[in-house]
């Protein structure tokens, strides 16, 4: 069915990671609706903001990365992780 595609592990995990990244935000918006807030981005946000914001960071830095560096992209993995989270929490 899916043939046409050429799946590789990397890439499924990257949206199995992404559709359960959507599933918990949904699960948490169900139980507990958020509001928006005010961290140090410069505008008032909600959990969903703050997860696009982090997506878009998080491809940005690596596309950076590849174009810019020979580093391994896990590197990249990790500073996104940690961006996220940071973006997630405080933002």
């Amino acid at each position: 069915m899916l043939s046409w595609m050429a799946w590789t592990m990397p890439s499924a995990l990257f949206f199995i990671g992404i559709a359960s990244l959507l599933l918990v935000m949904t699960i948490l918006e169900i139980r507990k609706p958020c509001v928006e807030r005010k961290g140090w981005l410069p505008i008032s946000t909600t959990r969903g903001d703050r997860l696009f914001i982090g997506l878009l960071s998080s491809a940005f830095l690596h596309l950076l990365f590849l174009g810019l560096t020979d580093v391994t992209l896990w590197v990249a993995f990790g500073i996104s992780v940690v961006i996220m989270a940071a973006l997630l929490r405080w933002g």
